[in-house]
């Protein structure tokens, strides 16, 4: 299967189910995040996941590089990485795919 339909596919419905949570929630985003970072079990699983963020970061950068892509294209991904985590990247494959290596 296409990765970028791959992504497509993940994306939509984890987005509708992002923005239904959050439309649904009782709390705010940021009290939400406070509060898994207050116990030590969850805290372990955002830092986790931020720490998969970074690399997904890191990923987007070198690929947009390697297509002679400039930061200002890239920063929406990387505001969605930073807030949504796998949204961002899932959005960046979902609508730039995957640079080909050139061949030498």
């Amino acid at each position: 299967m296409n990765l970028r339909l791959l992504a497509l596919i993940l994306l939509v419905p984890f987005a509708a189910y992002t923005g239904w949570t959050l439309m649904n929630a009782e709390q705010s985003l940021v009290a939400f995040g406070l509060e898994l970072m207050a116990r030590p079990d969850t805290a372990q699983v955002v830092i986790d996941l931020y720490m998969m963020a970074g690399l997904g970061c890191c990923w987007m950068i070198s690929d947009n590089r390697s297509r002679g892509g400039s930061w200002l294209a890239l920063l929406p991904y990387l505001l969605l990485t930073a807030v949504f985590v796998s949204l961002g990247p899932l959005l960046y494959l979902a609508i730039r795919g995957v640079a080909r290596a050139r061949q030498i």
